[in-house]
């Protein structure tokens, strides 16, 4: 594994509405690192990736992801920045009025892709990866949790991020889809795009060892 840091948090603090929720954190991830930030709901463990994706502003120290100084990244460079991640979330936030194709599409739209020709192979590449390919044109609801994640892991990767932010990205799942998302992450990992993920699901840590934080009070450490 290359030894390139990608990410790098010193010192960092922040608020969020008045109330301290990370104080003096420190982090350095690697390209295609696989790293899991543990902790109980409110211990600062979302608060992280929201540094990194730019949602909470730091309010001392210094913090950089890939080419981004997050000190002095202005808001029109923003948009840039989150194309560059990929971001997981807990509740899917796909768009129900369209179908799986359409809501791949709307993202490469809003992102600058032009090519359709190019659009559609992307498309059908991404669900073959996740084991979708023959889900173009079923909608949201027509698909169960899991395959749903599954998704939002293929647009999460459209733009070929380097780092993959997953927020509980197997807080909704049963047991099986829990491990099916598990295995796609493990995969995504070893082609070399970084994986942090913030998860409360010791299991999972157990089952798929990785690099571990424990995240408690706003402040990390290596477990």
């Amino acid at each position: 594994m290359s030894t390139e840091t990608i990410i790098s948090l010193k010192n960092i603090k922040a608020y969020h509405r008045k109330k301290m929720v990370l104080d003096g954190v420190n982090l350095q991830v690697q390209k295609g690192e696989f790293l899991y930030i543990i902790g109980k709901t409110g211990s600062g463990k979302s608060s992280i990736l929201k540094v990194l994706y730019k949602e909470l502003d730091i309010e001392e120290g210094e913090a950089s992801i890939l080419d981004f100084n997050l000190n002095k990244i202005k808001s029109r460079t923003i948009p840039q920045l989150r194309r560059s991640l990929g971001i997981v979330f807990q509740d899917f936030q796909l768009l129900p009025d369209r179908n799986i194709e359409e809501n791949l599409l709307f993202v490469m739209q809003s992102t600058g892709w032009k090519n359709k020709k190019l659009m559609k192979k992307q498309v059908n590449e991404l669900l073959a990866q996740i084991g979708l390919k023959d889900c173009n044109q079923q909608y949201p609801h027509q698909l169960s949790g899991g395959e749903q994640q599954r998704v939002v892991i293929a647009r999460a990767m459209i733009n070929s991020p380097k780092v993959i932010l997953a927020d509980e990205p197997t807080g909704n799942l049963d047991p099986e889809s829990s491990k099916e998302i598990m295995n796609i992450l493990t995969q995504i990992s070893k082609t070399g795009t970084a994986v942090i993920m913030a998860t409360h699901d010791m299991e999972i840590v157990k089952e798929y060892p990785s690099r571990t934080l424990v995240c408690e009070n706003g402040k990390i450490q290596e477990a």
